[in-house]
């Protein structure tokens, strides 16, 4: 059965004509609410990212996941990523769970190296080591998760000497996803290690990503690893309406600033129309529609990738909170039976 759900990065809204930024507070109770809805039209899964710059609301998306618990039954809660290479995986695995436990073993980890380095010089870490430091404390938290009493060696901490750690996750553990790009030593890690792996297809073409998911599925089958347990998924940029052509040329503009905002930092050219509509294509990245043009590509993407799991990004550029409900309602009662039916 694929599992369908939504992904977060909690962008706050900026008025196009002022500059002014969202109040933080406002963005964080919208977004409990949102979660509360995707639990209420039965998604499978919710992810929340981290950022630490001036135009995202969540720094600490296990904070925002425990609050959801409260108010959720059924919804798997994890982040999207939580930034491992600068975090501290010991804490990072008692947050998580602690989360684990107040939603009654619902809670999971998306470790990735982040889109952003604003987490490195804050939290005292160098660039340079950028790789060395996420696959060090992949291991670390690997280790966790598994050992109640630990010891361990490593280049970039003090060394862990019979530490016990608490408190510990519910008897099913913690499930430990990675989110991939295209790096190709990162689909060959994970693969060794028999992690479920996330692909972010946020750019370009779909089916471009076919060789990294072959070579993912083959070097986890090399491995040894129980192909009964094997996971993947995609990360795509979404968004949903009633009608296919008023929803996408609302969302246009949204899409776009935010594009042209992160893009201003990377030397990206202006964002274009031509890009939006071939994103929206058969072939391009964006599921931005109706439900009969979502699903169609969705089972797509499935149907080529052998995809467990689907995560709509949602929230791109920060859509209003209304409409952002009603993408979220169409998504759980629209969409998601009819793909259900369609793969089970």
């Amino acid at each position: 059965m694929l599992e369908l759900g939504i992904g977060m990065f909690g962008d706050l809204q900026i008025d196009p004509q002022t500059g002014q930024i969202q109040s933080t507070q406002q963005r964080l109770q919208e977004i409990i609410e949102e979660i509360k809805l995707m639990d209420e039209v039965g998604l499978d899964f919710f992810g929340m990212g981290e950022h630490h710059r001036a135009d995202y609301a969540v720094a600490s998306p296990e904070i925002i996941l425990a609050a959801a618990a409260t108010v959720t039954k059924k919804i798997k809660l994890g982040s999207a990523v939580s930034v491992l290479s600068s975090a501290d995986p010991v804490k990072l695995y008692q947050d998580f769970a602690t989360v684990d436990l107040i939603s009654g073993g619902r809670a999971e980890i998306m470790a990735g190296r982040g889109s952003f380095i604003e987490s490195f010089p804050l939290f005292g870490y160098d660039l340079k080591d950028y790789s060395e430091l996420f696959e060090e404390k992949l291991e670390l938290l690997l280790k966790l998760k598994k050992n109640e009493t630990i010891n361990w060696t490593g280049k970039f901490r003090k060394s862990l000497v019979n530490q016990e750690i608490h408190p510990r996750a519910t008897k099913d553990g913690l499930p430990v996803w990675v989110a991939v790009g295209g790096t190709t030593s990162s689909v060959i890690r994970a693969a060794k290690l028999g992690l479920p792996v996330m692909f972010a297809i946020i750019g370009g073409a779909w089916e471009q990503f076919n060789p990294l998911f072959e070579m993912y599925k083959q070097a986890y089958e090399d491995n040894g690893h129980d192909m009964a347990k094997f996971q993947v998924g995609v990360h795509m940029h979404a968004f949903f309406g009633e009608n296919g052509k008023d929803v996408a040329d609302k969302y246009f503009p949204i899409y776009a600033a935010q594009m042209n905002r992160i893009g201003a930092s990377r030397g990206w050219p202006p964002y274009q129309k031509s890009q939006y509509d071939f994103g929206r294509s058969s072939h391009g990245h964006l599921i931005v529609g109706d439900a009969n043009e979502s699903i169609e590509k969705i089972l797509a993407v499935q149907e080529t990738f052998g995809l467990t799991r689907f995560s709509a990004h949602m929230d791109v550029g920060s859509p209003n909170h209304i409409d952002m409900m009603k993408a979220i309602e169409i998504f759980g009662t629209k969409i998601a039976p009819k793909v259900r039916e369609a793969t089970k």
